[in-house]
């Protein structure tokens, strides 16, 4: 076997296999395209949303920035009461490949920033059943650390014990990207479903299509 070859591949969920957006809900909200743009960059901002990715409970951040922007109340709230409406589904595609990876036989992880409170909405839903095939799924809200900080990756890897460079970590943020290649993880920055199946041909764990 090469040095490099790929033993096991890790998949972010969020933009990959799973279409997170809170504008699937905000929209709903805000009839504004641009009120709606403002919001989610100066109220809830993805700064703030990473620390519940990290483990900071709803209800204090939602405390927090009701507090600073009491006027937005109502649209701060529901990101936590009607949060898996922000949810839009499978991305089937990347599904379908990550079905062929398990039929193949490749060990499949999973390594996400998400909070401990909603991850369970999904986890549990039948619609996403194809969780069930990851060996382990490593959740930020759940280890108190998030990408692209190396230590979530280190945690993983040494779950997972095999070397760095012999896992493939796919995300579709280029940070994370690189705070993978940082840690030595082979990774490729997710753009789509068919770059993807490129990707894990050229490293002979899937047929091109």
């Amino acid at each position: 076997m090469r040095s490099d070859a790929t033993e096991a591949v890790i998949f972010d969920l969020g933009g990959v296999l799973i279409d997170w957006n809170p504008r699937h809900l905000y929209r709903r909200m805000l009839a504004d395209e641009q009120a709606m743009e403002r919001f989610l960059a100066e109220v809830c901002t993805p700064e703030w949303n990473l620390g519940l990715d990290a483990g900071r409970p709803f209800a204090e951040g939602v405390a927090e920035l009701c507090a600073r922007f009491p006027d937005e109340r109502p649209l701060i709230e529901a990101w936590r009461e009607r949060w898996i409406e922000m949810i839009g589904g499978p991305i089937h595609g990347t599904v379908t490949l990550l079905e062929e990876l398990d039929a193949a036989g490749v060990p499949l992880y999973a390594l996400t920033n998400w909070s401990a409170e909603t991850f369970p909405l999904v986890d549990g839903d039948p619609a996403f059943a194809f969780l069930r095939r990851f060996a382990a799924i490593f959740v930020s809200g759940r280890l108190g650390m998030v990408k692209p900080h190396a230590a979530i990756y280190r945690h993983a890897l040494e779950a997972i014990g095999r070397p760095a460079a012999r896992c493939l970590f796919i995300d579709d943020s280029a940070a994370n990207v690189a705070g993978a290649e940082a840690v030595g993880l082979a990774a490729h920055r997710f753009t789509s479903p068919a770059a993807l199946r490129t990707e894990l041909a050229g490293r002979g764990l899937l047929r091109t299509a």
